[in-house]
């Protein structure tokens, strides 16, 4: 089986309506046709780098390589975890978390997108919960991190929903605009104190943890399932 060389195919985290975690190639496509489908309102882009700005196949496409390469450029000192999120069975949207040197920094780093069909339910709120929960509860962390450009409320409220700080700010240049994005921290006790979902995490075992850089020497608690 493929997790028995990639541990991480290994790694779930369920909550109330959903399930994280890598997909198969049939779930992959499945994903970029969400993303074909459409992501957010044509008139504001929510992105660093604008990979929506295109035709609905090379959307959907982009999509498919980026995971590819997530997976196959993994070190376990720059990790990032693509977890495909599941509705209803169904893939509709991604839950990025990932990190550079775990073992020493302790932080972590999210994004996301859901497709516009899924939008207005709560789902990014339980999603980014589920992520925190694995890097706080189940690997560690002191920190996590985010940001949004200014105007993108429903990221923004997300974060706050979840007891995130503001972190400063930073101009950066997207489709040749000055674009002002809001950074975003949150702490353990931040996070303890605005816990708003039940996570489960499953399949977290000592190879998962190999190649997320901690190892046999690892802290934190053991699998939750």
């Amino acid at each position: 089986m493929l997790s028995d060389h990639l541990p991480i195919y290994r790694l779930r985290l369920r909550t109330e309506r959903l399930e994280l975690r890598l997909p198969d190639a049939e779930e992959l496509a499945g994903l970029a046709d969400v993303a074909a489908d459409g992501i957010h309102d044509p008139g504001f882009m929510p992105f660093l780098f604008p990979w929506t700005d295109t035709t609905p196949a090379k959307r959907g496409r982009s999509v498919a390589l980026w995971y590819h390469r997530c997976i196959g450029r993994w070190e376990s000192g720059n990790w990032h975890v693509p977890f495909v999120v599941f509705y209803e069975d169904e893939p509709i949207g991604i839950q990025e978390i990932g990190s550079r040197k775990f073992a020493v920094s302790r932080e972590v780093d999210t994004g996301s997108w859901i497709g516009l069909a899924h939008q207005g339910k709560g789902i990014g709120t339980e999603m980014r919960a589920a992520v925190l929960h694995f890097a706080f509860a189940g690997i560690g962390a002191d920190w996590a991190t985010s940001a949004s450009f200014d105007g993108n409320e429903a990221s923004a409220g997300v974060s706050h929903r979840l007891g995130y700080r503001a972190d400063g700010v930073k101009y950066e240049v997207v489709q040749g605009k000055r674009r002002l994005e809001r950074r975003w921290r949150l702490s353990r006790e931040d996070w303890e104190a605005n816990r708003r979902h039940e996570v489960a995490i499953e399949g977290l075992d000592e190879g998962v943890r190999e190649m997320l850089g901690l190892g046999d020497t690892a802290e934190g608690p053991a699998d939750d399932a």
